[in-house]
């Protein structure tokens, strides 16, 4: 498998990153996932303005440009054989002394990962995925807004509760699996709906379409925004709120976003204790179904 490292592309066994790397050191470094679509990357524009806002907070001095991210995935498809890919590009604060900063960080590094893209079977769009409710909270922000940043204790903590692999859990005789594809929920300590572990959460609601507020401290979704637009664009109502995982169970319509899968209907709700909720009738619903077929055609343009 090949990868791309700074610019250039190497065989993944020659990518050698230093171990006074500060994104290795003090998880100081940002990533965006996002998919090609006909060999194109979907909304790279809206990804890399997420990041570059992000290294500039951080005194990382990147400038790789959207043109030159674009050529450099192109080509690292190609040379790994894939049409379309799953695409990651990391940017950590890159080599400096042993302490925490003392100024800006003006030599990077950059990191490209694809893989080919995960197989979703047309029945989930139909029926839908589980959504659990979790004990781990959504911790604040590492500044006014979260970072999609290396620093992923928080979402590491959420999947592991969510397999049973915790201690949250493990003490727990009525423990129960989730089911396959489940996603996981966080609450904040207020005990308002955040967001999953890696997506974002959209529900309807006496014929509104409402996701939580960005003042709840998630991750502002590239996917999330452009979805809000296409509802609006669409002629739904939209919300940003604060809402308790009680709205949610009432709901007509859950679904998750985020830039892989797109939107995921969610059909069962699994709250702390096991007990579950079967939403829309156990598929997907009128909203969730418009909107990703909305969404699949604005890939194409």
């Amino acid at each position: 498998m090949k990868v791309g490292l700074n610019g250039s592309i190497v065989e993944s066994s020659e990518a050698v990153i230093s171990v006074y790397d500060h994104g290795f050191l003090y998880g100081l470094g940002l990533f965006e996932t996002f998919r090609t679509y006909g060999g194109r990357s979907y909304l790279l524009e809206r990804h890399m303005e997420r990041l570059l806002s992000g290294c500039a907070q951080l005194g990382i001095e990147f400038s790789m440009s959207v043109s030159e991210i674009e050529d450099w995935v192109a080509r690292l498809l190609e040379e790994n054989g894939l049409p379309d890919g799953y695409v990651r590009l990391t940017v950590s604060a890159g080599e400096a002394a042993l302490g925490l900063p003392t100024g800006d960080y003006e030599h990077p590094t950059s990191l490209l990962l694809v893989k080919e893209l995960p197989v979703v079977q047309d029945d989930v769009h139909f029926q839908g995925r589980e959504l659990r409710l979790l004990h781990i909270k959504r911790n604040t922000p590492e500044g006014s807004i979260r970072f999609k940043s290396l620093h992923y204790m928080n979402n590491t903590l959420a999947k592991r509760e969510l397999l049973g692999l915790s201690d949250i859990v493990t003490g727990n005789n009525g423990y129960i699996a989730p089911m396959a594809g489940a996603e996981g929920l966080m609450l904040t300590e207020a005990g308002w709906l955040t967001e999953g572990i890696v997506s974002n959460l959209f529900f309807v609601s006496d014929g509104v379409v409402r996701t939580p507020s960005i003042d709840t401290g998630i991750l502002p979704g590239v996917t999330r925004q452009r979805v809000l637009e296409l509802a609006a664009d669409a002629g739904y109502r939209t919300e940003e709120g604060l809402y308790p995982w009680e709205t949610l169970l009432r709901s007509e319509e859950i679904w998750m976003t985020n830039s892989i899968q797109e939107l995921v209907p969610i059909t069962t709700l699994t709250d702390t204790t096991f007990q579950q909720t079967i939403i829309s009738d156990g598929k997907a619903g009128e909203v969730t179904r418009k909107l990703l077929s909305l969404y699949r055609a604005d890939t194409t343009r």
